[in-house]
């Protein structure tokens, strides 16, 4: 088991775009993910309606539990999104 702690870089926070994003990269992984968001409730992150009801802000620390196959790739990947700044185009 892996667990890991960061911070939400995006300035908007984690909004249903960046929900996308991170939702696609845990769909399908062979193991267990959890993320707790500040207030301690917990999501699983392959779902956007999940994600979004962690109703995170920019600057939220987020913890990222992830236990399975390749659990340490699997983690520094969710890692890197939630420190992403997204960019998206209107």
């Amino acid at each position: 088991m892996v667990t890991k702690q960061t911070t939400v870089r995006n300035a908007y926070g984690i909004h249903c775009r960046p929900s996308g994003v991170i939702a696609k990269a845990a769909q399908g992984y062979d193991g267990k993910i959890e993320i707790k968001g500040p207030d301690g409730a917990t999501a699983h992150p392959g779902s956007v309606l999940a994600l979004l009801g962690l109703a995170l802000t920019c600057g939220d620390t987020v913890q990222v539990t992830v236990e399975g196959p390749n659990e340490e790739t699997m983690c520094n990947r969710l890692i890197e999104l939630f420190e992403a700044n997204f960019d998206f185009q209107r």
